[in-house]
């Protein structure tokens, strides 16, 4: 079986360049990522921030250390 993490929720910086994912493992554990992606480049989003490697025993701890390590994050949720 493919190891797939399900994204709880996406949080865009205006503009919609850079983003923050809350997703959920397989596993059960949580964690986060952040995103950014080049408007003239077609293959997606790429991870700049290499945190997707912490984990959390629910979402709202994930939220919080993410709000935490990413500069720009509590203020678009303000």
């Amino acid at each position: 079986m493919a190891h797939t993490n399900t994204i709880l929720r996406s949080i865009n910086l205006d503009g919609g360049l850079i983003c923050v994912d809350i997703f959920r493992r397989p596993d059960g554990t949580f964690g986060f990522e952040e995103y950014r992606r080049e408007p003239e480049e077609t293959r997606g989003w790429f991870a700049i921030g290499h945190h997707s490697h912490l984990s959390f025993g629910d979402e709202s701890a994930a939220l919080g250390e993410a709000k935490a390590r990413v500069s720009w994050l509590a203020d678009a949720l303000a």
